[in-house]
């Protein structure tokens, strides 16, 4: 029995010993550099659905009848008749409809939105169309029917108004509906009642009346909730790719994206047909969600508003890099030039000295939106990028000189396109680079492979970085853990992303911002994933990757600690068992937080050392874990996976604490 004693005190002590050689030494009495406030922010690209039939609360498919199949999303019966004089010179089509001619025949057009019109119980919805009647004969009368064409009761319709229009003059109409049930793919009908006189309609829309905000273009609500919930802090948008186009004529004009909803152009996205087994001939941008909404929602959820503009090249992956039709010659940048600088008085000008200041007003915002960042260019390279952004940088810092400009080192996180535009991009003078890198796990967490492979990656790839006043800072502006073989947001790369994350935090002195990409995808209409979050039409949920964007969002701090582990970063290093950390101080909560992610398969044993802290301290434990690596959340499970919350107590200074396998820790701990 003595010697049992003997060997089980043995081990305790050993195991006692194990545990000691997970020591975090994190000095809370000297504060460091503070954290950007635009550390963590999030990424709008118009992919997957994301502005109509997402984010964007329009739910008619070609409400002007623009589609270059004029009657793609519609249903067409009856007499009618697409005519191009109509009132609006960017969308000059119309339809005109006339009486069937038959008492059992009926016109009309039916809807069928995006991938079918998704309706709540008790729900208004707001109708609107501009109509008239070319004969000044009367009055007409359409019937608007909110419809579910697959049910197997009576009555495809279940909500039904009027619509009366009178006059030979252009005018918009509205009506509210009520919708007496739900339905996920309903469509919507208007029909004229019979031996009707002749009616034209244009620009036909119905909204959820309930929109983010109340605003009546506006967006939808859920969606950009969890935008709001995420307390992101910049946000960068309206793309992406798109920004570029497939070619110039298809690259995304910001100009034609403001004014009277009705009049702004069809534009043909870039992603309608990229990739040949996720092809969605049906996919154009409607403009509706454009530079003035994307403004106001950087206003209303509290972010710092950060647009991209075309550089005057279109996508180099479909174009190349040769100057051909498809890139601007140097020497006729002007035009896009002064696309950036009108842009920035659109956003900040005086409206009684500048034009476009004054359209933003006239939109219904007065005051500046206070832009402080433009990026120029999207995942450009090459020499031609270079020579195109020059004369960009010259003239905005000339006129604009406290804008902080953006530039690019291209698609990838390192290789010879990447070495090349960093120092050029210092030459130039950006104030931030903004990087791109979608990897495995292998990247995340830096494994020898990885390292052989991509040299500087995971956790520590900014710990070398240049510092000083001079150097531009770091825009990690597209991110996210593809896992090798299974491209979904399963839990597991959500727990890379948060162990890569843990180097952002610690070198906050270099980099400035960072948004996960992509934002949003429709379950029927996405063409690349993971993504953040996900939607159908009645629907939504975040995914594991939005908890963890949030958690570090939420936490972020306001300045950096020291933590180190036998004097060295954690940072998933060979002699460290899988775990990464950081620590910041947050100055309003006078809190210290800590986060640790366990990225191996055994619990780890940790010590806190909290350096000028003693006693007793309440703190708040949040915890994100999954037993099984690839589960995810859906839509019939939307918060299966989801940070846990409890109360704790951290005695100072030393706090002996484990972290299980695969989790992700928070400790905000009360100083």
């Amino acid at each position: 029995m003595k010697k049992i004693s003997s060997m089980l005190a043995t081990l305790l002590v050993a195991t006692g010993l194990q545990a000691q050689t997970h020591t975090f030494d994190i000095n809370t009495s000297k504060v460091g550099g503070a954290i950007p406030s635009t550390m963590y922010g999030i990424f709008f690209e118009d992919i997957n659905y994301a502005a109509d039939g997402g984010l964007y609360g329009e739910l008619v498919k070609n409400r002007s009848f623009e589609f270059p199949q004029h009657f793609m999303g519609w249903k067409a019966f009856g007499k009618f008749e697409l005519k191009n004089d109509g009132p609006f010179d960017k969308n000059p089509h119309y339809v005109r409809l006339r009486d069937a001619g038959h008492s059992d025949k009926f016109t009309g057009l039916e809807n069928e939105g995006f991938f079918g019109i998704g309706y709540k119980k008790d729900a208004d919805y707001r109708f609107s169309v501009w109509a008239r009647n070319p004969n000044g004969d009367g009055d007409v009368t359409i019937r608007v029917l909110l419809c579910n064409p697959n049910t197997m009761g009576e009555r495809q319709q279940f909500s039904e108004e009027k619509v009366v229009v009178s006059g030979k003059e252009w005018k918009k109409y509205e009506v509210i509906i009520k919708s007496k049930a739900t339905v996920d793919k309903g469509t919507l009908r208007l029909m004229l009642t019979r031996k009707s006189k002749t009616v034209d309609v244009e620009h036909i829309s119905l909204f959820p009346v309930d929109v983010y905000k109340g605003d009546e273009n506006g967006m939808r609500k859920d969606l950009a909730e969890a935008l709001e919930q995420l307390k992101p802090g910049v946000f960068r948008f309206p793309g992406g790719c798109i920004v570029e186009g497939c070619d110039l004529a298809s690259r995304y004009q910001w100009k034609n994206s403001v004014g009277p909803v009705e009049n702004r152009p069809l534009n043909e996205n870039r992603w309608h047909y990229t990739f040949d087994y996720r092809f969605f001939p049906d996919y154009y941008q409607s403009y509706g969600l454009g530079f003035y909404e994307y403004f106001r929602l950087s206003e209303e959820i509290g972010a710092e508003p950060l647009p991209v503009l075309s550089v005057g090249l279109s996508c180099e992956f479909q174009n190349g890099s040769k100057r051909t039709d498809a890139h601007v010659p140097v020497d006729q940048l002007q035009p896009y030039i002064d696309d950036v600088l009108d842009l920035i008085e659109f956003a900040n000008g005086d409206p009684a000295k500048n034009s476009w200041a004054k359209l933003r007003a006239d939109m219904g915002h007065p005051a500046p939106f206070n832009l402080k960042y433009v990026a120029i260019g999207n995942e450009q390279w090459g020499e031609i990028y270079v020579e195109n952004l020059k004369p960009f940088v010259e003239q905005v810092r000339k006129k604009y000189p406290n804008i902080k400009i953006i530039g690019t080192s291209g698609p990838d996180s390192e290789g010879k396109e990447f070495e090349y535009l960093w120092p050029k991009m210092r030459e130039i003078g950006a104030d931030l680079v903004d990087e791109h890198f979608y990897r495995n796990e292998s990247w995340f967490l830096a494994t020898p492979d990885a390292k052989a492979r991509y040299g500087n990656c995971g956790a520590n790839r900014y710990d070398s970085y240049p510092r000083g006043k001079k150097q531009p800072k770091v825009f990690a502006g597209e991110y996210a853990c593809h896992g090798k073989g299974k491209k979904w947001n399963h839990f597991n790369a959500a727990l890379m992303e948060a162990a890569f994350m843990t180097g952002l935090e610690r070198n906050a002195d270099v980099v400035e911002m960072a948004t996960y990409a992509p934002l949003f995808a429709h379950v029927d209409g996405w063409q690349w994933r993971p993504d953040a979050i996900w939607y159908d039409n009645l629907r939504s949920f975040n995914s594991c990757s939005y908890y963890v964007q949030q958690l570090y969002s939420l936490n972020k701090g306001t300045n950096m600690l020291s933590l180190t582990m036998n004097k060295k970063a954690v940072a998933g290093n060979e002699d460290q068992d899988g775990l990464f950390a950081s620590a910041v101080f947050d100055k309003n909560t006078n809190e210290v937080i800590v986060k640790v992610v366990n990225a191996g398969d055994k619990a780890q044993p940790i010590t806190l050392n909290l350096k000028g802290m003693k006693g007793d301290h309440s703190a708040q434990l949040i915890s994100f874990h999954s037993d099984k690596l690839t589960d995810e959340n859906t839509l019939d499970a939307p918060k299966k996976i989801v940070p846990q919350e409890s109360n704790i107590t951290v005695s100072a200074p030393s706090f002996n604490t484990e972290v299980p396998a695969r989790t992700f820790y928070i400790y905000k701990i009360k100083k």
